[in-house]
């Protein structure tokens, strides 16, 4: 297992201490899946914070870079997104990361990716609030319609300069004729270009993070979707969110090292369990 570094302007100790505090904690009995029962709860819910890893993505067939299937031509991909892989070949670097942008660029947002932005739409009419917290860099929340995203990871569509720290947008396919020679173009600095991806050994972002915090201390629901819960610091937030006693239901193919700590547990393929689960309630407007 690959644990990143996290840091977050003091939010470190204090997601540490909570989190310590969850371990400690008695595990509930096991986990409903009465999806009437989810419905009943989720009707109520004026502040839903969504989870979401790596197997809401796979169902739309994106690569996952681990295991068996984790080389890129002849590399392990985990040592190309790393910051001294980038310092000794960005060229390859960014080849690699040029392959995984052309290949999200033929992938579509599946089913539970539109059921989370039809919530999330719907309940916006109804003065209710939807987050997605998302560990994915493929942007397919965003291409399915949500608008309210926090990208913990960055994004495989966003560049950040080396030399000035600026941050911009590109969906350019190529991204561009050449690896070389194509530098930050804002405010003439030409410095080089790197994915505006948290690597390993990275840090993440110290205002996502705070953001993350705040939008879980709010919410009244929390679901997890197709993560794995064990890479952290992802992992303790929905323990904390079952700690102070808010619903939290998990929708993964599998079980996790968390499942027995949350309310509801609805297993299969996300595609297919969450539609339903996040479908208009008769209690709604």
């Amino acid at each position: 297992m690959i644990v990143r570094q996290f840091t977050s302007r003091g939010v470190t100790s204090h997601l540490c201490a909570r989190f310590k505090e969850t371990q400690n904690r008695p595990v509930m009995a096991r986990p409903s899946s009465d999806l009437a029962a989810f419905r009943e709860v989720f009707s109520k819910a004026k502040h839903v914070a969504i989870l979401t890893g790596a197997g809401v993505s796979a169902e739309s067939g994106v690569p996952t870079f681990r295991g068996e299937g984790g080389f890129w031509r002849k590399w392990q991909a985990q040592d190309l997104a790393t910051p001294g892989a980038f310092s000794q070949n960005p060229s390859r670097v960014w080849e690699f990361y040029h392959y995984r942008r052309e290949v999200m660029l033929t992938k579509s947002p599946n089913s539970a990716h539109v059921a989370i932005a039809e919530c999330e739409a719907r309940l916006q009419k109804q003065g209710r609030r939807v987050t997605v917290i998302t560990q994915n860099i493929d942007e397919l929340h965003r291409r399915a319609g949500s608008t309210n995203i926090l990208e913990m990871h960055g994004s495989l569509f966003n560049t950040r300069c080396m030399s000035c720290g600026h941050v911009g947008v590109n969906h350019k396919s190529p991204i561009c004729a050449a690896l070389e020679g194509k530098g930050c173009e804002q405010g003439g600095c030409s410095g080089l270009l790197r994915p505006n991806v948290v690597w390993f050994g990275e840090t993440l972002d110290s205002d996502i993070l705070t953001r993350v915090e705040e939008e879980l201390d709010l919410c009244d629901l929390c679901l997890v979707v197709g993560t794995s819960s064990i890479v952290y610091p992802a992992a303790m937030f929905a323990p904390q969110v079952a700690a102070r006693g808010i619903p939290v239901a998990e929708f993964n193919m599998e079980e996790t090292p968390a499942t027995m700590r949350f309310r509801f547990h609805f297993q299969g393929p996300c595609g297919t369990t969450l539609p339903p689960a996040l479908a208009r309630h008769n209690n709604e407007p």
